[in-house]
C-alpha cells in the first residue's frame, strides 16, 4: 500500500482497512508463535501498512482542529 492510495481513502474505509491490518498482524504473530512463518517479510510489510493508516488519520485529525 502507497502512501498515494492511503491519502485517497476516506475515513470510514482508512478505518476498515486499520482493522483488516489489525487482524492480519495478529495473524502473522500467531503463526510465529505455532508454526513456521513462510515469508517473514509480511511481518514488517504489515506493519508499516498499519503505520500509514495511523499518520494519515493523525494528519486529518490534526488539520481538522486547526480550522
Amino acid at each position: 500500500m502507497e502512501a498515494t492510495q492511503v491519502k485517497k481513502m476516506s475515513d470510514e474505509e482508512l478505518k476498515g482497512q486499520l482493522g483488516i491490518l489489525r487482524g492480519r498482524l495478529y495473524q502473522l504473530r500467531a503463526q510465529t508463535v505455532t508454526e513456521k512463518v513462510e515469508d517473514t517479510s509480511q511481518l514488517g510489510k504489515v506493519r508499516r501498512d498499519v503505520a500509514r493508516l495511523l499518520t494519515e488519520m493523525n494528519a486529518r485529525r490534526h488539520a481538522a482542529a486547526r480550522k
